[in-house]
């Protein structure tokens, strides 16, 4: 009832925003030739706006180059079709005394927006390959990952405890890092937005940090790392009661993610309607390797297409700092998943790295640790559909009890759905966990696989109703019980 409060209060907040002055941006000077740097007399206009009271600032047609801007309260940035601002770049046209650099930003402002129908182009290639000339030179110090900066690149929008958010309509481009950030922030609508976030490695699309009352509805993310990402930096925060809804999604990395950080945890999501596609890790993966609890988190109608793995849950122990990290409540219900036969994202400019190998295509995984179960998953109504085709001569895992007992628990690994390379199912794998129900659960695999479709490792009850095990060729045990107690097996 706290959530749908919750979410009542956030939708009475966006249906009665009242309109305020609108101000065109030639007034204060500012030039749409793409040429002129405009950022003192963008930041000019929003503190003059600010300080009225607020309003609209509106671009019109045209290319409008700025570095850092401050959104300020009560001050919405309108862009009309046709309106592009572009980042410059320039490194040093940036603030970069913050500890996130980015080309928007907003600190503790409330009702603020970003709205219409234009475009924000980071130019983030040229941008980040001139952050990493600037620190060859020894200009910037920065730690270079695989000769690329990890440290100074610039993110495409980046708001930090603000209240009353709402960006929607546009398209965001071409960030140098993540594109949009949303850190701490409270009553947050992303709403029809475009997230284009191909043009260096480590772009995130939609990152969602610590936040309550969010909700992302009717938004089209294609990103070379996770798509949208929910993350938790603060131990004594969390995100909370948060909505996606009707989103199309594709990544070189996972469609939706909860991690990889989570100090705090997420508490009370409902992703409803959702599509992945080409997409190279995890349709939908839940980790909490940093202690952080994770607690009512509903997933119904998530469709996905040509992706490397379908559902992945793991409780992990990285920088957990002594506290033990939670799984409750999670529900996944009416999805349909095509794994991919290959790689996912082959042939896009950031592919996802080639990596956990030797395996063949992994099962969907639920993972804790020993004494840490993932608690009471209900899996309803979901199909997920294999290639087969694997090759024990490639590489190989049995399922004799020192086979088993040889998969590595990697408490402090990053949490990938790879991470453990071969796994002894071709359909679902579950250690540790308790209270599993599986009803009327779909695994097909289109070629023949030497492993049984499912295996039970130290799970503490579990039930199995109207399951459906589809493999081509001679009949086999498809489910594999070790170690388990009261596991309710199909008929």
């Amino acid at each position: 009832m706290k959530y749908l409060l919750s979410v009542l209060s956030l939708t009475v907040w966006l249906g009665f925003q009242v309109r305020a002055d609108d101000y065109k941006a030639s007034m204060f000077g500012i030039k749409s030739n793409g040429t002129t740097l405009n950022t003192n007399s963008i930041q000019k206009a929003i503190d003059f706006i600010h300080e009225k009271g607020g309003g609209r600032l509106v671009f019109y047609v045209g290319r409008y180059l700025t570095g850092t801007i401050q959104l300020k309260s009560n001050v919405t940035i309108h862009l009309e079709e046709g309106a592009t601002l572009v980042g410059s770049t320039n490194i040093y046209d940036y603030n970069l005394s913050v500890r996130f650099p980015a080309l928007i930003t907003a600190y503790s402002a409330d009702h603020i927006a970003i709205t219409g129908k234009g475009v924000i182009d980071g130019q983030g290639r040229e941008l980040a390959n001139n952050v990493t000339d600037q620190v060859q030179k020894g200009i910037l110090k920065d730690a270079l990952v695989n000769d690329r900066s990890a440290l100074w690149r610039p993110k495409g929008i980046y708001l930090r405890e603000c209240k009353q958010v709402e960006l929607s309509g546009i398209v965001v481009k071409n960030a140098a890092e993540w594109v949009v950030v949303c850190d701490q922030v409270q009553q947050l609508k992303i709403d029809k937005i475009t997230v284009d976030s191909k043009a260096f490695w480590n772009n995130d699309g939609i990152d969602i940090v610590d936040c309550k009352d969010v909700i992302i509805s009717n938004s089209y993310i294609d990103s070379s790392d996770d798509a949208i990402c929910f993350k938790s930096h603060d131990a004594t925060k969390m995100c909370e009661n948060v909505e996606v809804r009707n989103c199309v999604a594709r990544s070189s990395a996972n469609g939706i993610k909860f991690g990889t950080l989570t100090s705090g945890g997420y508490k009370n999501f409902k992703i409803i309607n959702n599509k992945i596609f080409d997409t190279y890790r995890s349709a939908i993966t839940i980790a909490t390797p940093d202690g952080g609890l994770v607690e009512n988190i509903f997933v119904d109608s998530l469709f996905a297409y040509n992706t490397g793995n379908a559902i992945y849950l793991r409780i992990g122990a990285r920088w957990n700092k002594g506290r033990v990290g939670s799984m409750n409540h999670i529900t996944i219900q009416n999805m349909y998943c095509e794994i991919a036969e290959g790689k996912a994202d082959a042939g896009r400019e950031y592919e996802g790295p080639v990596e956990d190998l030797p395996r063949n295509i992994s099962p969907a995984s639920i993972v804790g640790l020993p004494g840490q179960y993932i608690t009471d998953v209900t899996l309803r109504h979901i199909e997920i559909v294999y290639p087969g085709k694997t090759n024990p001569n490639y590489a190989y895992r049995g399922i004799t009890p020192a086979e088993l007992d040889s998969i590595p628990e990697m408490p402090a690994a990053y949490p990938e759905y790879s991470q453990f390379k071969e796994l002894p199912a071709w359909g679902f794998y579950m250690r540790h966990a308790k209270n599993v129900n599986l009803d009327h659960v779909i695994l097909r695999t289109k070629e023949k696989d030497y492993r049984p479709a499912v295996v039970l490792d130290d799970v503490q009850g579990a039930r199995f109703t109207a399951m459906t095990l589809a493999e081509p060729g001679k009949k086999k045990k498809q489910v594999h019980v070790y170690k388990s107690t009261d596991i309710s097996l199909p008929k």
